[in-house]
């Protein structure tokens, strides 16, 4: 062998031994396409291989196609019962029915061609009658053969190696007739023939005739099977007891052949609709494991109607097939019960045993369909439940996000009051319906947890959607509030810059409105610097330390158009603070002149009296 056959004989030793640790029985079941798409083309490859070399390798390849088939149909046949109660069930089913139903031999068994009457030979040996049949020469070799493998297979299926006696009533035929049936008979039977016993005609010729021909051909039908040629039906007791015998023999065994065929009937027709359930349920576990489930909620719920209702006719069909076998398990009773002889009672109880087994198949596979069926059930009512969580957890998610955009959307400061109050009015209005939103997201949470404690298949899946409306629940709550804050915030500071500026209107007013005449008086300009020191006790405090103090308080919600209407609000403030000052100076200056002192002196009258000029006296002659 040369080195690159070597390296191949070794990849292929390789592939061999992982698909046999693959196929082990430990491995457990793989999935039917796997094993068909990977599996079988790697064997089939390494197969071919090797065929042109005398390899071990190929043996052990050959097994392991064995085994594949093996492990493909475990794989195919995975429905709602396992491989095991299948194989229980067909084999159960099997121990009634043998290889063809009595529908296919019943013309046979209505001539009568041969039965078993349930009588007993020694070492509890089975009886098969053939009684006198005229029409034995015209039954073809096939259905003869059908004939003995159907009464003779639930004997040997129930005791393997159970030994049969034939008796072969012939005491009204001929030599020729009894030498062609026991050729048949030889030739077709299946069992473990013990002894045939025949009764040979009674007439004399035909007697004389069989005795010859017996003595002539006895070697060769004995070397086929032990045979005892009887003269009279009391010979025959001698191989058989009396009550082992029906009334023809002379026995005292009772027996109806057309009763059996009825009894054998019933209970394969029992036998054929229980395998006919089992199938039914097999068929119906199938298609509902191998259902795709579909995307919407009234589909699901048509499936679980559609489903239930078929649940519902097949348990109703069960409940028929039990009636149906209590019914024939009473009459078996029935007859058990009315039954004296121990042999005919052991094959009543045989028949009652089986119709038993089959009731008690047929309560496995209902339990195993109902067990199936209600984990199906409550794996689609779970899918269904999960479907319309998901849609609602979809439309909350939606609505939550789209009252965050909003609230996003809505302006956190406002050039004026009036606007920032409309702000804040618009952002409690979507305060409000956050918060009913948000109820209805709590509500969807506890759905949610409860879905999560009824055990669900999508459990992660569930709490995972409760913890995303959760976040996103806080996250708009925490969006609501930081929003208010801001504008409450941008409120208080325009408030602030409009007393401000209402100050500094007042301030212009009252110098404007201060006359300069008023000020030439003391009284005047007291009066007006008391006025002017009111207006500066009002004086907003903020902006008397400097713009730079208010900035950093509201330094948060500070934007350029906030910076900007500070600035002008300082920027007048200070004017008329400006010229508030100076106003105040002159009128301080006017209201503090100085007095001159006081001189005591006398007082004299305003209007001094007119100075008096002495009277001239007259001229003297």
């Amino acid at each position: 062998m040369s080195r690159t056959e070597m390296e191949s004989y070794y990849n292929l030793l390789q592939t061999v031994s992982a698909l046999e640790s693959m196929l082990a029985p430990t491995a457990g079941l793989i999935g039917l396409s796997y094993l068909k798409n990977v599996v079988l083309p790697k064997l089939l490859n390494a197969f071919c291989a090797l065929l042109h070399c005398g390899s071990t390798l190929s043996t052990r390849i050959l097994r392991l196609l064995t085994r594949l088939r093996t492990s493909a149909a475990t794989a195919d046949g995975a429905g709602p019962y396992s491989q095991t109660q299948q194989l229980d069930s067909n084999t159960g089913i099997q121990e009634v029915m043998a290889p063809m139903s009595i529908t296919e031999v019943h013309d046979y068994m209505e001539k009568q061609v041969a039965y078993v009457s349930g009588g007993r030979g020694k070492e509890s040996s089975v009886i098969i009658t053939f009684p006198e049949c005229t029409a034995f020469h015209d039954i073809p070799d096939e259905g003869l053969d059908k004939v003995l493998k159907y009464l003779t297979f639930a004997q040997r299926n129930l005791q393997p190696g159970v030994k049969f006696v034939i008796i072969l009533d012939r005491r009204l035929d001929t030599w020729a007739s009894i030498k062609v049936a026991l050729a048949k008979i030889a030739a077709s039977f299946p069992g473990n023939l013990h002894l045939v016993l025949v009764l040979r005609p009674t007439s004399f010729l035909q007697r004389t005739a069989t005795d010859i021909g017996f003595r002539f051909s006895q070697e060769d039908f004995m070397l086929k099977m032990p045979l005892v040629m009887l003269s009279s039906v009391t010979d025959l007791l001698r191989y058989i007891d009396e009550n082992q015998l029906t009334s023809e023999f002379g026995g005292t065994l009772d027996y109806c052949h057309s009763d059996w065929i009825v009894l054998r009937t019933a209970i394969e027709s029992f036998a054929v609709t229980v395998k006919e359930i089992a199938q039914m349920l097999q068929a119906f576990g199938t298609d509902l494991a191998e259902t795709e489930l579909p995307d919407e909620g009234n589909a699901i719920d048509y499936l679980l109607m559609s489903h239930t209702d078929k649940y519902r006719q097949l348990k109703d069909d069960i409940r028929s097939v039990m009636r149906q076998g209590r019914h024939l398990l009473s009459n078996l009773e029935a007859s058990r019960t009315a039954e004296e002889d121990p042999g005919e009672q052991r094959d009543v109880n045989q028949d009652w045993q089986t119709v038993q087994r089959l009731m008690a198949q047929l309560r496995d596979m209902e339990m195993a369909f109902d067990e199936f069926f209600e984990k199906h059930h409550l794996k689609l009512k779970q899918y269904l439940q999960l479907l319309r969580y998901e849609q609602s957890f979809h439309e909350m998610e939606s609505s939550l996000e789209k009252l965050s955009s909003q609230v996003r959307d809505v302006a956190t400061v406002g050039a004026t009051v009036p606007q920032t109050e409309q702000l804040i009015k618009d952002l409690d209005n979507l305060n409000t319906k956050a918060e009913d939103e948000m109820g209805r997201a709590q509500i969807i949470v506890l759905h949610g947890h409860q879905l999560a404690a009824s055990h669900h298949y999508a459990m992660a899946l569930i709490v995972q959607r409760c913890n995303e409306l959760r976040h996103l629940c806080d996250v708009l709550t925490a969006n609501l509030r930081a929003k208010r804050a801001a504008l409450n915030r941008t409120r208080d500071l325009l408030l602030r810059l409009e007393e401000v500026l209402r100050w500094c209107d007042e301030g212009a007013y009252l110098l404007a409105s201060q006359l300069v005449d008023k000020f030439q008086s003391k009284e005047g300009a007291q009066a007006a610097l008391w006025d002017i020191e009111k207006l500066q006790e009002r004086a907003p405090p903020p902006l008397s330390a400097g713009p730079d103090v208010l900035s950093l308080e509201f330094e948060s919600i500070l934007t350029p158009q906030l910076q900007v209407q500070i600035g002008a609000a300082h920027d007048k403030f200070s004017s008329v603070q400006g010229m508030v000052h100076n106003r105040q100076a002159c009128l301080r200056k006017l209201a503090d002149v100085q007095v001159r002192p006081v001189q005591l002196v006398a007082p004299r009258p305003e209007n001094p009296p007119p100075l008096e000029i002495p009277p001239l006296l007259p001229e003297t002659r």
